[in-house]
């Protein structure tokens, strides 16, 4: 890392743990009595290692221009490593969460353990922890390729990359503290936002500075999803969490919404959050790494690009589904509910866009794990995008909404189309940026999609048939005309399927282990060298 960076570069490194520091040192001792002081010593830690790791090695030589004529993937490898560790983590995590449901009294040590506290710490770690820095890590490695240009500079990668992972870890320290906006996504409070918002700004630069350099004249569709991940996030993120912090040496803050505006500021914001973070962004690796991984072009680059102005425009307005039968407007809730269901176009065009490119290549998906998750992962996301117009009708909301069967699709989505693109693309890229010819074990490889593919079935099927039960239970009524079934009956009922879901996501924490145990002896395994250089694109359209 030190080595790529120009005497500037170290420069502004060290000014900029300066100031992390000292932020941190002002939170730590204006929040000396608050959950907010222990992470102003996090902060000051964190700036201060940035100092001594650049400070180091200082005086080390500047770097020769032979850089300029390769690609800057340091950044995307670190990513990749990151991602790992948070995938095993939050996995982890959230098979514990899982088996809390069974037996409730799986906690240690007090209230940090608790399920209130732990949920939040595990949707942060897979979502944002795993997915954002898959995310960060290929579209870095994709921009370059398809512009043709290197990274702007060295020290902005690095400076989005360790900032963002500062604000996970912000983030899950803070929920185990129980430091929380309280919302239905568990947000972080205000001084972490404020950072993010940072690093985000400084991610969308790099995004335009090396597309205003790039020597390929088209933009590719990728690029176009990622930047749209990229804009839109930050947006989302920044109107969601206006709030007003107490003190500075509080965490504790209020929300700039109430009442029915939050609810809708909320779920505009946790709509498009799967959106834009969930599925742009993860089109844009799908976009690249299928393509380039069977060989075969797009079969319709005019529909990627149709879906993707489809997507953009109609994901907006779709986030008011989640409050039918609410204090909201009934018009609002029919508006949310008729642009879900315009929805499934563009979806299924992304998802039949991405199955029709491989005819020509299915021997290469029989034979090919890799690609075979990347495959399964375009099924799943029309599955999955099916099902969330189908459960955004009014009266099949009024079945599912509250049940399991949500978390049912949700995980549908987030194993099966997020976590396995994910994995595809990382097991395509890791041999390319390592300078190797293959992954360290093809049987691991074989051996992850299969745990994987059972994990997410099992775990799905299991909140369907729970979620479905749960609704009509809650429904029923006795000639009395009073409900049927007390809700700990309906609970006492789920008990087996919950069980179900917990053995569903150890089989897929299992595979998850296995893929980092894979990647990390590819990364040590000097002696596989590279016999064959990394495959191209083949931009061409085969319409």
């Amino acid at each position: 890392m030190i080595a790529q960076l120009t005497r500037n570069e170290r420069q502004r490194a060290i000014q900029i743990g300066l100031v992390v520091a000292g932020c941190g040192l002002l939170l730590g001792l204006a929040g000396a009595d608050d959950p907010i002081g222990l992470h102003g010593a996090l902060i000051f830690i964190a700036g201060l290692l940035a100092i001594l790791v650049v400070g180091r090695d200082y005086y080390a030589p500047e770097p020769s221009d032979e850089r300029f004529s390769q690609y800057y993937d340091d950044p995307s490898k670190a990513g990749i490593i990151l991602a790992m560790a948070w995938a095993v983590f939050g996995l982890a995590v959230g098979d514990w969460v899982a088996w809390q449901l069974v037996k409730p009294d799986l906690t240690f040590g007090g209230g940090w353990s608790s399920f209130g506290r732990i949920r939040p710490v595990h949707t942060t770690s897979v979502i944002f922890g795993f997915g954002g820095n898959g995310l960060i890590a290929t579209s870095l490695y994709v921009l370059q390729r398809t512009s043709r240009a290197r990274l702007p500079d060295q020290l902005s990668p690095w400076f989005v990359l360790l900032g963002y992972n500062l604000f996970c870890l912000l983030a899950v320290t803070g929920y185990m503290m129980g430091i929380t906006q309280s919302k239905e996504y568990a947000e972080p409070e205000w001084y972490a936002d404020i950072w993010l918002v940072v690093v985000w700004v400084v991610y969308f630069l790099i995004y335009l500075r090396t597309l205003a350099r790039r020597k390929e004249p088209h933009i590719y569709v990728s690029n176009w999803y990622y930047m749209a991940f990229i804009l839109v996030v930050a947006i989302l993120h920044i109107v969601n969490n206006l709030a007003v912090p107490v003190s500075l040496g509080h965490a504790k803050s209020y929300s700039a919404f109430s009442g029915v505006q939050d609810a809708m500021t909320q779920w505009w914001y946790g709509h498009n959050a799967v959106a834009f973070f969930l599925t742009a962004g993860f089109l844009g690796m799908m976009y690249y790494f299928l393509p380039v991984r069977s060989g075969r072009p797009i079969f319709s680059y005019r529909l990627s690009i149709i879906s993707f102005w489809g997507i953009t425009f109609f994901y907006m307005w779709a986030g008011s589904h989640h409050l039918h039968y609410t204090a909201l407007p009934q018009w609002v809730q029919t508006l949310g509910m008729t642009f879900s269901l315009m929805l499934l176009v563009p979806s299924w065009a992304s998802a039949g866009n991405a199955l029709l490119t491989l005819n020509g290549a299915w021997h290469k998906v029989r034979d090919d794990a890799t690609l075979r998750f990347m495959m399964v992962a375009a099924v799943f996301y029309g599955l999955t995008t099916f099902e969330g117009s189908f459960m955004a009708i009014r009266s099949v909301n009024s079945l599912s909404h509250y049940t399991d069967w949500t978390i049912g699709h949700v995980h549908a989505g987030a194993l099966g189309w997020v976590a396995f693109i994910t994995f595809g693309s990382i097991y395509a890229s890791v041999p390319w940026l390592w300078n190797r010819d293959g992954m360290y074990s093809a049987k691991l490889v074989e051996a992850h999609f299969w745990l994987g593919l059972a994990g997410t079935v099992i775990y799905v099927f299991a909140m369907w048939n729970s979620g479905i039960i749960q609704g009509l239970m809650w429904r029923t009524y006795n000639e009395s005309g009073t409900l049927a079934y007390s809700f700990v009956d309906s609970l006492v009922a789920m008990r087996p399927y919950y069980i179900a879901r917990a053995v569903g996501g150890l089989f897929f924490l299992i595979g998850a282990c296995l893929g980092a145990y894979n990647i990390w002896m590819t990364i040590r395994s000097p002696g596989l060298a590279a016999k064959q250089p990394e495959p191209k694109l083949a931009a061409q359209p085969a319409e």
